[in-house]
């Protein structure tokens, strides 16, 4: 293959790159709080007002599907 030195060069920077991301995330503490936040969107998703915001943030919510006919 005649540019395999600049592959694996590209792979090498990438792979360190993606690794020193990775490292930098684990060590701020980003996973610990991003799971936390999305505890407490899955809990508020489920709460009775976000169903209200849901309904009435729906266009469609006047429109009548039922006198619809086949």
């Amino acid at each position: 293959m005649k540019f395999l030195g600049w592959y694996l060069k590209i792979f090498a920077v990438s792979a360190l790159c993606g690794a020193s991301m990775e490292l930098f995330m684990i060590h701020t503490g980003f996973y610990d709080k991003v799971t936390v936040l999305e505890a407490e969107k899955r809990a508020w998703e489920g709460s009775p007002e976000a169903q209200a915001a849901r309904e009435a943030l729906n266009p469609w919510r006047h429109r009548d599907f039922e006198t619809k006919e086949p």
